[in-house]
């Protein structure tokens, strides 16, 4: 495997209200700076950043559009590193919004997204006009990844620009279709020969594990089911190997330990050795 999965971390523009306990004690104190928590993850050895403009969202803060963008360059800036760029999910405002950090990050190569069905053409020119990539996104379904891949080529977004996010879900909660997904798009790519299938593949495994009751719920109320922050971690790792090996290119977490124990696990499976470090 000449190129090895990277792993980029979640930074929010906005203080998130809904992140596990555990986590608030990795970020508590750079919540509110979006540019400090991106100079944090790049001391955990991140990859990446995958930068989400939550302060968009209509039914949050609902920030000015403008101002948002000109923070976004911020923000990357002070990451130093490569980046995803990604709206607050609400379809109506990021056909507004990622064009407008698409110019204000023009010069730079980052990915933009999520580029959706009904959003593609304006997200797709936008960032292809600013030298960006794009980030096509579509709901755990092999046949709308393509098709997603085919309209993004046909107005005007080179293959060689397009980042495919087929949507994935947590250990136990239906993980084994996720991984199908992941799996299928990569057997076509690769046993298929699909061109239209060979974009690399990204897994936005934190948002999904550190969701659920096992990440989220105190150690007294699951007794028996061990410490909180070791099943955080673990249920976010474990998730993300398991893309890993269907395929997946990049994973996105939010813990720095399930960084450590993915590197570990690749590591042990490509090294001759096979030693677990």
């Amino acid at each position: 495997l000449p190129n090895p999965p990277r792993i980029c971390f979640e930074v929010w523009d906005i203080e998130p209200e809904d992140w596990s306990a555990e986590l608030e004690e990795v970020y508590a104190d750079v919540y509110d700076s979006a540019e400090a928590w991106a100079r944090r993850v790049a001391g955990f050895g991140a990859d990446g950043i995958y930068l989400r403009l939550k302060s968009a969202d209509p039914y949050g803060a609902a920030r000015d559009l403008g101002e948002i963008a000109k923070g976004a360059r911020r923000i990357v800036d002070a990451a130093a590193m490569p980046a995803f760029v990604v709206g607050c999910g609400y379809p109506d405002v990021d056909r507004q919004l990622l064009p407008l950090v698409a110019r204000q990050l023009e010069g730079l190569r980052v990915a933009i997204g999520n580029a959706e069905n009904d959003t593609y053409r304006d997200i797709g020119k936008a960032a292809t006009a600013s030298g960006q990539a794009v980030v096509a996104y579509t709901p755990m379904d092999v046949s709308l990844a393509k098709q997603l891949n085919v309209l993004l080529a046909q107005a005007g977004t080179p293959e060689s620009d397009v980042i495919m996010d087929p949507t994935c879900s947590a250990l136990g909660y239906s993980f084994e279709y996720a991984y199908t997904v992941f799996e299928r798009d990569r057997l076509a790519a690769l046993a298929q020969n699909d061109t239209k299938m060979q974009a690399p593949l990204l897994a936005n495994v934190g948002q999904e594990t550190w969701h659920v009751k096992e990440s989220r719920v105190s150690t007294q109320d699951m007794p028996g089911q061990g410490e909180l922050r070791t099943r955080g971690v673990l249920w976010e790792s474990i998730t993300a190997l398991g893309l890993v090996l269907a395929g997946a290119d990049v994973v996105v977490v939010r813990h720095p330990e399930s960084a450590r124990l993915i590197r570990a696990a690749v590591s042990a499976l490509t090294e001759e050795s096979g030693e677990w470090r």
